[in-house]
């Protein structure tokens, strides 16, 4: 037999290169169709975290909330989404791991389900917030199986980009969605008029604002559930090998992360009732928070202490003792800061030095499609990002990546602390885009060496703390944020005579933004040693790492 021509060697490769392009693209394997409809879902969920922030307002209305005295009660109404949020993650990310990941996607969709139909129908402000929790404990698991099933289907190489899409789109969707809210309130009642006159829908539509949300959230989660369900070959089934869920290590870690975030909204981690979007919330007094902080701190060390006692932890043994996941979750900590301060400062500069408008909705939608066009830089350039990081991370390691894009991000911080009054839109746009880039690139690289620390059977719980990680610094930079803030305005205040002070407010808000962005550099940067301390993944991430 003659040996194989160049030319037909060369042919042949191209078929089968073909091939293996078909069996990753195509129906068999689909990980990219997957990693869509995954995208999907964790977009549904994050845009319902921060969604009512801005709808607030006229949710009180609605729900004839007495102010001032209401106020603290309604507050829950986005509390207890983030508290049942933060705590489905693990809880879902380990049962996951343990009876499959499309199983408990389904669940969690379903139970985010129910809970926008209890929030249209609830009568009363306490049935609401029982309504809101329960679609949070659904919502929150998405993110965490989304990222477990990427670590099951992509291979090294492919898994920082695909962890930085779905970080890329758990982030849209937290920008968006006090954007989207306002411009709810601003224009829904005008297309339920115009459904209602033009389409013979119920007239009742007309009062509608907020509720659109939550109507939009009923075909849109099916949408993502029958998808899911489609791609059923495409998910890790369960395993009769996998782990037994430790249920009381699950009661004990829900309960310390309860106490954590009650202690961080009661310091000022929480989302604002007033028009800026996001902030403080009103009324919070730092000193408040700290019994539960200590209650929190009290069940992290009881958590260590049962789990290292545990044959099946909720917590795989040694997670923590994995040098590139420790290192991960402490980065992520510190990105959260980083990505926490343009969501507050930006919209809280449109509504008090820059938007317009002759009535309070006005004013609010302006100021939401200023800030949209502002953070439209940080969220664009945080997808493109987090596909340059995680190509990065599959050529030269995390190191690389991360500590590139954690300097890129510091830069820009930095780079907003020079904003002035009439800083032009452009420019404030590029210099986000410089902190997306950055935080895009940091995230799909951490989240990769997370996974890729993480044993396969424990994929789900580790994703799930990583996220938590993320979640708790932006809420604990959230709270640092408003009291220094607070700290700040009440010495700079103190400089003006009483008569002089209203002329003087931009000028003491403008200072306050700037030097929240010059905290926000340092506190990012401090996470470029850790990044650079990261270690190349062996192949096997059960081989011990030191």
């Amino acid at each position: 037999m003659e040996p194989a021509s160049g030319e037909a060697l060369r042919a042949s490769g191209k078929r089968e290169a073909g091939a293996a392009r078909w069996r990753f693209f195509g129906p068999a394997d689909a990980p990219l169709g997957l990693l869509g409809i995954l995208a999907f879902g964790v977009f549904i969920a994050a845009d319902d975290l921060t969604v009512v922030s801005t709808m607030l307002p006229r949710m009180l209305v609605d729900f004839e909330v007495p102010i001032p005295s209401g106020l603290k009660d309604a507050s829950w109404i986005v509390s207890a989404y983030l508290i049942a949020y933060v705590v489905a993650m693990p809880l879902f990310g380990r049962l996951s791991d343990r009876y499959g990941r499309l199983r408990v996607y389904a669940l969690c969709m379903a139970l985010f389900l129910a809970g926008s139909v209890l929030v249209l129908l609830a009568p009363d402000l306490s049935t609401l917030i029982a309504a809101r929790a329960l679609q949070a404990f659904g919502g929150g698991g998405v993110v965490p199986i989304a990222m477990a099933t990427v670590g099951d289907r992509f291979p090294e190489g492919r898994r920082g980009s695909a962890i930085g899409v779905l970080a890329a789109v758990d982030t849209l969707g937290w920008i968006w969605g006090p954007i989207y809210g306002s411009l709810l309130i601003r224009y829904g009642p005008e297309a339920g008029r115009w459904m209602a006159e033009a389409l013979g829908m119920p007239a009742g539509l007309a009062a509608w604002s907020w509720q659109w949300q939550f109507a939009l959230n009923l075909p849109l989660a099916l949408l993502a559930l029958v998808l899911a369900v489609r791609r059923r070959p495409a998910f890790v089934a369960s395993s009769p090998g996998a782990p037994r869920i430790d249920w009381a290590g699950a009661v004990l870690l829900s309960g310390t992360l309860i106490a954590l975030h009650v202690g961080i909204i009661e310091s000022g981690g929480a989302m604002e009732l007033g028009s800026t979007g996001i902030g403080a919330l009103e009324g919070s007094q730092p000193l408040t928070g700290w019994p539960w902080l200590l209650l929190g701190g009290a069940g992290v060390a009881g958590l260590a202490f049962v789990e290292a006692r545990r044959s099946d932890p909720l917590i795989p043994a040694g997670l923590f003792r994995r040098r590139n996941f420790t290192l991960a979750g402490l980065v992520n900590l510190l990105l959260g800061l980083g990505l926490i301060t343009p969501m507050a400062q930006v919209p809280l500069l449109m509504n008090t030095l820059r938007s317009y408008g002759d009535t309070p909705e006005a004013w609010m939608g302006n100021a939401a499609i200023l800030s949209g066009r502002v953070l439209a830089g940080l969220t664009g350039a945080m997808a493109l990002g987090s596909l340059i990081g995680g190509w990065g991370s599959g050529r030269i390691g995390d190191r690389g990546p991360a500590a590139l894009g954690i300097a890129l991000a510091a830069l820009g911080l930095l780079s907003a602390s020079g904003w002035g009054m009439e800083e032009p839109l452009t420019r404030m746009a590029l210099q986000m885009a410089m902190v997306g880039l950055g935080l895009g690139a940091a995230t799909a690289a951490i989240g990769a060496a997370a996974l890729d620390a993480a044993p396969p059977d424990g994929r789900g719980i580790a994703s799930g703390l990583l996220l938590i990680l993320r979640l708790m610094g932006m809420s604990a930079g959230l709270a640092g944020i408003t009291t220094w803030g607070t700290s700040r305005f009440q010495a700079l205040a103190a400089a003006y005579p009483l008569e002089a002070l209203p002329s003087a407010l931009p000028h003491i808000t403008l200072t306050i933004i700037q030097e929240t962005f010059r905290l926000a550099a340092m506190g990012v940067a401090l996470a470029f040693p850790m990044a650079m301390a990261l270690r190349r993944m062996r192949s096997d991430p059960n081989r011990p790492l030191f």
